[in-house]
């Protein structure tokens, strides 16, 4: 008996670029496809599955129980497609090539550009894609190749460099200061305009244990460190930011420095099938030297 056909990758591209934009003409705009290849290519694959994946409402494109299911498959070979693309890019003992890098948003903009060029200037075949998210990439699944990391990871098969940590502190532009008043207690920041989280991530929880913060304090609620960041710059009041960055600002000023001191444990990972591909071992390791210089700041 002859062995059903087995869908291909691009089919499977296919479904998830119509998932992420919900539309037939939005995946063909992403896939730089017409959209009648996009809805033969999803009806192919309905017809080789045996179920629908999609039905049609008013908002567009719905998308059914086994669209759901197959979502996290087609991005897992989404990764993988382009970990293989990555790893012919150049060979073991060169430092040519792509590289993948997840950090959070706050590192990627305010900390890890100046590193990234000068890399680049001392390799000028490396090719370096960022990946901006406060979501952890999964390096066992190839999302990235090597990431920037708050928090320590717990998965095997991983090679991890611990670089220090990251101080945390509350921030305010020196005028908002001098309009409103520098406090010296906790107490005195009722009545201040505070800037902080819309949802409790994990993280925050932990911050919890040590300090009395809640989301009806805040003023401005915003789940963006770095949106976070930029209200404190502008003098919106006061919220959390790390210290170097503050620093950095020049007119930014820590405010109840002995009161609230928090750290972040950063350290740089990546797969451990990449650690003898010089390409990867030369990113990994200015990473951490590049982040050795903005830690342990208190």
């Amino acid at each position: 008996m002859a062995l059903p056909e087995e869908p291909s990758w691009d089919l499977y591209r296919t479904l998830l670029a119509v998932l992420e934009e919900g539309s037939l003409s939005g995946a063909a705009r992403q896939l730089g496809m017409t959209q009648p290849t996009v809805g033969r290519q999803v009806e192919t694959l309905e017809r080789l599955l045996g179920v629908p994946l999609f039905t049609r409402s008013q908002l567009g494109l719905a998308p059914t129980d086994a669209a759901r299911v197959l979502r996290p498959h087609a991005e897992q070979l989404r990764a993988a497609a382009a970990a293989l693309s990555r790893a012919v890019g150049g060979s073991a003992d060169e430092v040519r090539g792509s590289v993948r890098i997840t950090a959070a948003e706050v590192i990627g903009i305010e900390v890890l550009p100046p590193i990234l060029a000068s890399l680049r200037d001392a390799h000028p075949g490396l090719e370096l894609e960022l990946v901006l998210s406060d979501r952890v990439q999964n390096l066992l699944q190839r999302e990235a190749d090597i990431a920037v990391r708050m928090v320590q990871p717990t998965q095997d098969a991983l090679v991890v460099k611990r670089v220090g940590r990251i101080g945390l502190g509350l921030h305010a532009r020196a005028d908002y200061l001098a309009r409103r008043g520098t406090p010296a207690t906790m107490a005195d920041l009722d009545g201040h305009a505070l800037i902080g989280f819309d949802t409790e991530a994990p993280f925050i929880r932990l911050m919890q244990e040590d300090l009395p913060v809640h989301r009806g304090m805040f003023s401005l609620r915003t789940d963006s460190n770095l949106a976070q960041l930029a209200a404190i710059r502008a003098g919106f009041g006061i919220g959390f930011c790390q210290n170097a960055l503050a620093r950095r600002s020049g007119d930014v000023v820590r405010v109840l420095a002995d009161h609230v001191a928090l750290h972040l444990e950063t350290c740089i990972v990546m797969h451990e099938d990449l650690r003898d591909v010089r390409r990867y071992r030369v990113v990994f390791d200015a990473l951490v030297e590049g982040l050795s210089r903005h830690v342990d700041v208190t």
